[in-house]
């Protein structure tokens, strides 16, 4: 397949290169006809093949040293027609001095005009060629694009002009661009490669049913969540069911956006959250060249986060959990996505000190995020201790190994319900926070609410209920709660991490609270469905340890500090009183036999 491509290749510049010659020497004839009223003095007859192969040699060098000839003019623009203008000016810069220093022999007599004609010829004529090749293109692809089903384009912006390009390049999609809208009045009536501006998002109901849009492609930034929604409503009110956008915070560190690149609208690019800037330098010197270990390794956050971490050219990721399967598959993922990140797996339960002091040795890490935990309130009212066990001495036992070890940097990842807690889970999380304060410098805890499509969260759920016609669960119509994409919370987190000095609790910015209700809603429609005609919404009340409202703060942290990075705030929380009396009832209540409510009793003075 490679030979073909570059047999191809290789033709392709070939016959631009023949071209580019013939089109010299016909520029040349011209010149010499042009400067003496239509006749080719006898004089330069001799001559003229040797001036027209020098000529000719420096097009092609000065064009080939400018990558005009690896170049495909499907895509020709202004930067390439500039590249084109220098190189020709090149050639005929020196060929001008090749005739003034030879015009004592070979080129003596040569009338300097006919240089200068020659070039303006060689400009029309050679990037006339690619011009028109582009133009022929564009006239045969015409007709079969425009069979095509009709799209409109929602954003006039550089998102969309790479769109429309893309669009209009690719022969083989299913899309012909009928039009674009756009809220700027100043873009209005004005066209991106031939595709007119028509109105504004508002005005999609009229052109939808005008122009028989069969498909959306919306090509705005995140920023702009309202008018993605908006395009959203009118294209479903329309019977538009295949919408598309661009990609969003997935890409948020790099990538063109391009044809290829679209994707299926999911409940991310409707949640309404603005794009987050990071301090990508920040991080990098953080993460550069450090061994990091990631506890929780093989659960949606830790594995996301050791996804993020493979950006920024660590040493090493020691990804530690006890789940093999989830170990594994996220080994094979780092073999096929970051053959280049050396990574280690680590089997184990956070709460075997033993193994956990001898990984800590054996590998000495430089930083520790700590996403190991359980985290289903349901589920851990109904099993306290295994709570306590996971949440809080499996995280004493990490982070006392973290610091015995010396580490420059423990991460402990906490949760929305730590605040005023009424669930066991949410008990467990706090005291985890106040064990990790209680440790001292470099360790720090970062506090968010819910991730979209995490494992077990809520999302999945409703798509595996819709997937069965079964209908969709929500506790309590009136039920909100804060929402986050899982790339967003994971580089938050390690931006948290390397801006923490020790002791803090960071908080990130979780935008507007969502009602589950309205986010059950959408997940319907995203299936091409309609809630409560083809899938039905039932309420199966709060269960125990819920809360109607999730916090990020307390009433006594809302004092919350800005940092200087966006969407992370340091609460104002209060320091842990007695720190090593923190530590040794957690180990007293370790070894008490108790039962479930005991054990919940416990864990409310711990707290006090």
């Amino acid at each position: 397949m490679n030979s073909i491509s570059d047999f191809l290749r290789t033709r392709k510049i070939f016959s631009f290169g023949i071209a580019d010659v013939a089109l010299t020497a016909l520029a040349l004839f011209l010149a010499f006809l042009l400067r003496f009223d239509g006749e080719m003095p006898a004089e330069y007859l001799p001559g003229f093949w040797l001036y027209a192969a020098i000529i000719a040699a420096l097009n092609v060098f000065f064009l080939w040293r400018a990558r005009l000839y690896a170049f495909t003019w499907s895509f020709v623009g202004l930067s390439e027609l500039a590249q084109l203008l220098k190189a020709l000016t090149y050639a005929s810069a020196i060929f001008g001095l090749i005739v003034i220093v030879g015009h004592g022999t070979l080129f003596a007599g040569f009338p300097r005009s006919v240089i200068f004609i020659s070039y303006i010829l060689n400009l029309i004529f050679i990037g006339g060629f690619r011009i028109a090749k582009r133009g022929v293109q564009d006239m045969l692809r015409g007709g079969s694009i425009k069979s095509k089903p009709k799209t409109l384009i929602v954003g006039a912006g550089p998102e969309g002009e790479q769109i429309v390009r893309g669009l209009i390049a690719n022969k083989q999609g299913g899309y012909y661009p009928a039009g674009i809208v756009d809220n700027d009045i100043s873009k209005h009536d004005t066209s991106i490669h031939g595709i007119m501006v028509l109105g504004a998002i508002d005005d999609m109901p009229e052109l939808i049913k005008q122009l028989n849009i069969e498909n959306i492609i919306i090509a705005l930034n995140n920023s702009d969540s309202w008018l993605i929604k908006r395009a959203v409503h009118h294209s479903r009110e329309n019977a538009v069911k295949n919408i598309k956008i661009i990609p969003q915070f997935s890409d948020i560190l790099s990538q063109k956006i391009n044809f290829e690149s679209l994707k299926d609208l999911t409940i991310e690019d409707l949640l309404g959250r603005s794009p987050v800037n990071l301090d990508t330098k920040e991080i990098k010197k953080f993460v550069d060249d450090k061994k990091i270990l990631v506890t929780g390794a093989a659960g949606s956050i830790g594995s996301e986060i050791c996804r993020q971490l493979a950006q920024f050219n660590p040493a090493l990721i020691v990804a530690l959990d006890f789940n093999e399967s989830g170990l594994f598959d996220l080994s094979e993922e780092f073999k096929m996505k970051y053959a280049g990140q050396k990574i280690e797996t680590a089997i184990t339960d956070i709460r075997n000190e033993k193994k956990i002091e001898r990984l800590f040795k054996k590998f000495q890490p430089d930083a520790v995020f700590h996403a190991a935990a359980y985290k289903h309130v349901p589920l851990m009212e109904a099993h306290p201790e295994e709570a306590f066990m996971v949440n809080v001495i499996g995280t004493k036992i990490i982070a006392e190994a973290a610091a015995n070890a010396g580490v420059e940097k423990f991460v402990l990842i906490s949760t929305d319900k730590a605040v005023n807690p009424t669930s066991v889970m949410g008990k467990t999380k706090r005291i985890a926070e106040m064990i990790t304060q209680s440790m001292g410098a470099s360790f720090v805890s970062v506090r968010f609410g819910n991730v979209l499509a995490s494992r077990g969260s809520v999302v999945p759920l409703f798509q595996a209920q819709i997937k069965r016609r079964a209908p969709v669960t929500v506790t309590h119509p009136e039920m909100k709660r804060y929402f986050m994409t899982i790339s967003e919370a994971s580089l938050l987190v390690i931006e948290a991490g390397a801006i923490g000095k020790g002791g803090e609790i960071f908080t990130l910015d979780m935008g507007e609270p969502v009602k589950i209700l309205d986010l059950a809603k959408e997940v319907i429609r995203l299936s091409g469905l309609e809630p409560d005609k083809d899938i039905p919404i039932v309420f199966t009340g709060v269960r125990p340890g819920e809360k109607m409202f999730e916090e990020l703060m307390t009433e006594s942290e809302k004092r919350a500090g800005a940092t200087r990075w966006e969407k992370i705030l340091i609460s104002k929380s209060e320091p842990v009183a007695d720190p090593k009396n923190l530590l040794t009832r957690i180990e007293q209540l370790e070894k008490k036999d108790l039962t479930d409510k005991e054990l919940q009793k416990e864990l409310g003075t711990l707290l006090n």
